[in-house]
């Protein structure tokens, strides 16, 4: 199974550096192409530098795939602010990030309605990468499991198929921080995503579970050596193209 190197931008960045961002990825995949042998590769902009990075990859032919942050949870309609699904794969996107901590902790956003967003991917044949994660002192308490468990049972949609679904995990506390969760702690938490995915998918093992948080090429390695790591959800060093590309050439 190829690793996805997905770059989350969140709202960072202008239409120009989106634009230069984008090309310099595209060069650099292109001066490697042995990085396609065991790398994937995705980067979702906010939704205003789309048409920045489509503008990029399309011409150039780049081998990366571009989504969104975010969907609503339904149709198209009187939905002030929101962008649907059905826009986001009229404009060419293949996955869409839902349920990240910073929408569950700043927009109140529930495992059921994050279910109720990956339903509305998966209906438009996108892919849905799913966020979970602990929160420090659910952690520090012993409820890690607990908390991660009901998020994973309570956000997948019936929905939910190996191809069309990815699960991210991110502990809270490592995002953005400089912290990141050890290797071994990253062992038990995917050991137990991956128990907790064959409770409810037939194809559970071909679900590519990937790590999130204050991950870098400096210890991308040591990440992707972890069994049930299958890629990388990286915040801030996927705005520096050095960086989003040295941590591909750590798989």
């Amino acid at each position: 199974m190829k690793k996805l190197i997905a770059g989350n931008w969140k709202m960072n960045g202008s239409v120009a550096t989106a634009q230069t961002l984008t090309e310099d990825i595209a060069r650099a995949v292109a001066a490697e192409p042995a990085l396609l042998e065991k790398n994937d590769f995705l980067i979702c902009p906010p939704f205003l530098h789309l048409s920045a990075v489509r503008a990029v990859v399309i011409p150039m032919k780049a081998p990366i795939d571009f989504g969104g942050q975010d969907c609503a949870h339904t149709e198209d309609g009187a939905y002030t602010g929101d962008i649907s699904a059905d826009m986001l794969h009229d404009f060419g996107c293949r996955y869409v990030i839902v349920g990240h901590s910073e929408r569950r902790q700043h927009h109140n956003e529930t495992s059921e309605l994050v279910a109720a967003k990956a339903s509305r991917i998966h209906a438009k044949g996108m892919i849905a990468i799913i966020c979970v994660g602990e929160k420090e002192n659910e952690r520090g308490a012993g409820h890690e499991k607990d908390v991660v468990g009901q998020q994973i049972g309570h956000s997948l949609p019936s929905s939910a198929t190996a191809e069309n679904t990815v699960i991210a995990y991110e502990p809270v506390w490592a995002i953005g921080t400089g912290k990141s969760a050890t290797p071994e702690d990253i062992r038990v938490m995917h050991r137990f995503i991956r128990e907790k995915l064959q409770e409810k998918l037939e194809d559970s093992g071909r679900v590519r579970i990937l790590y999130g948080g204050s991950v870098k090429p400096d210890n991308a390695a040591a990440l992707f050596a972890v069994e049930n790591v299958d890629g990388a959800l990286i915040g801030g060093a996927s705005l520096k193209a050095d960086q989003y590309i040295g941590i591909a050439q750590a798989a």
